[in-house]
Order: structure tokens, then C-alpha cells, then sequence
């Protein structure tokens, strides 16, 4: 998909898993059970031991309807990087022009991280087509609210903070999208393989966003 493509799909699709583990090897069997509980977005954080190359192989096995993205990128390189791999878009935990500018000059999606009012319009004014609100937990949803009433026009996620159960009222407050990591992919479950919890939490999740 080409970046307005990608867009709209988050856009419609609401939810993005964000994927932190230790262990590479269970990284499709990861993906496969994120798909089965119904979602279609996840990001790899670079986090992860070998992101890079885990984005290389994904693409043999990923379902066509899936995107997959990357984040915790900071610098211009690892953008580069991670979009050659087959990264479908760029996720950032600060406002980084040169991630924003790399990431737009490929036609990808690109959501950097901002925490204030000025820094959240600083950000969607360098490029970023969704600014994530990091950490979310900290600031809360009358956050969200207070800060569309006079920025309607933004585009904001949250990330931190959100549960399987409480995305419908992000979105109520103002997100056009959600990030969620341990909420929904636990240490517990990544280290007893537990796949199937995570299907069944994903579909929570996705039910719990309608």
C-alpha cells in the first residue's frame, strides 16, 4: 500500500498492536494469532533482537489484509532501513524531522510521539499524519478532549494507557487510533507460548472497539 492507503486503513481498522519480545522464533506464530483474534495492524519495535530482518521474512507469510510497521525509530537510518525491509509504516517515540522526512519521501505512514500540546502541533506540522500521545496514561483522556477542542484537526493516538477494554472510549475522547502493547501481548503469555491467549485477547480488543 502506498502511504494514503496505509493511512486509511489504520484509520479504519483503529487498533495497532505494539509488539516487544525477546525471543525471534515466535514472532509468526505471534502474528498468526494477532490475525485470528481479528487484528491488522501491529508494529515491531526495534526493541526487538533482529527487527529488521523479521520484517524481511514476514512478508513470506503475512496475511495480505495486514499491516506491518516498525517503531522506536529515531534517526533517518534505521527509517531507511526498516521501509527497505517492507515496513508498511514508521512509528517514533519523540518528533524527529529527519524520521518524518524519510519516512514521507518513501510514501510511508509516519506517527511520531509528542507529549505536550506545542510538541503534539509541532508534530502533525513537520509531516507526521498521526501524532502518538505517549505516554497516554500520564495525561488521560480529558487530555485528549481539551486538546481537540481547539485542534480538531489533529489526528491523535494514544499509546499507554489503553486496555482491551476501554478503546471505544479513546476514540470517544478523540484518538483516530490506538496503540497497545502489554495489555494485549503480556510477558506471561510470550513466555509460555501462550498464542492462544493472545487470539483471545485480541478479539476482546476488536469487539470492544465497535
Amino acid at each position: 500500500m502506498n502511504r494514503t492507503e496505509s493511512l486509511h486503513f489504520i484509520q479504519d481498522h483503529k487498533a495497532i498492536a505494539v509488539l516487544r519480545f525477546d525471543d525471534p522464533d515466535s514472532f509468526k506464530q505471534l502474528i498468526e494469532a494477532l490475525y485470528k483474534g481479528g487484528i491488522r495492524i501491529a508494529e515491531i519495535t526495534m526493541t526487538v533482537p533482529g527487527a529488521i530482518g523479521l520484517l524481511e521474512k514476514s512478508h513470506s507469510y503475512l496475511p495480505e489484509d495486514m499491516l506491518l510497521g516498525v517503531g522506536s525509530v529515531i534517526d533517518k537510518k534505521t527509517a531507511e532501513e526498516a521501509i527497505k525491509a517492507g515496513a508498511d509504516f514508521v512509528v517514533s517515540p519523540i518528533v524527529k524531522n529527519e524520521v518524518i522526512e524519510t519516512s514521507r519521501n518513501l510514501d510511508k505512514v509516519v506517527i511520531a510521539g509528542a507529549f505536550t500540546p506545542t510538541e503534539i502541533q509541532h508534530a502533525w506540522e513537520s509531516g507526521s499524519d498521526i501524532v502518538k500521545v505517549f505516554p497516554a496514561n500520564i495525561l488521560g483522556m480529558d487530555f485528549f478532549r481539551a486538546v481537540k477542542a481547539p485542534l480538531p484537526h489533529l489526528q491523535l493516538m494514544p499509546t499507554g494507557g489503553v486496555s482491551l477494554t476501554n478503546g471505544k472510549e479513546w476514540l470517544d475522547a478523540g484518538a483516530c487510533a490506538i496503540g497497545i502493547g502489554s495489555a494485549l501481548v503480556s510477558k506471561k503469555d510470550l513466555h509460555n507460548k501462550d498464542f492462544e491467549s493472545v487470539s483471545e485477547k485480541a478479539a476482546i480488543l476488536v469487539k470492544n472497539l465497535q
